[in-house]
Parts: C-alpha cells; structure tokens; sequence
C-alpha cells in the first residue's frame, strides 16, 4: 500500500486540531513536534483501517450505482413486435 501523505497544509491544520485537543479534552499543553510525532503514529498505525474502511465503503456505493445503472438498461428494453 501506498504511504499515507498529507500536503503540508492539511498537515498543519491536523497537528493544530491535535493540539487543541490535548489543551480541552486532557488539560495539557502538547507541542508542535510531539503532536506531528503522534499525528504520523496515528496516520501509520491507525490510518489504513479508516483507508480500507473508506474504499470498502467507495465499492459498496460504487455496487449499488451499478446496481440502479442495471436496473435503468433492463426498463429501457423494447419488446419486439410481434408476428
């Protein structure tokens, strides 16, 4: 599997968020390098179970369309004319 990345902003934002976080839900203060240090630990460990999660959702909508796309083709049969 490829590597999980972010662009650089995205990334600043995630660290932000993570450091919020800390601050109200835990009451400590965390910095910036050791929120990026838990933000790539999460994003290593923890981020291919939401990855998969994401493309097996991707394929069930995916199935389903194909499902209403099969659905439309058959009512859009002719029946032939009869002799």
């Amino acid at each position: 599997m490829k590597k999980i990345t972010f662009a650089k902003e995205e990334k600043a934002a995630m660290v932000a968020r993570v450091k919020r976080y800390f601050a109200d839900e835990l009451d400590q203060t965390l910095g910036t390098l050791p929120a990026e240090f838990l933000l790539d630990f999460f994003t290593a460990e923890i981020g291919p179970y939401y990855y998969n999660q994401g493309l097996r959702d991707a394929h069930a909508a995916l199935m389903s369309k194909m499902e209403d796309f099969g659905e439309a083709i058959y009512l859009l049969e002719k029946e032939p004319a009869k002799d």
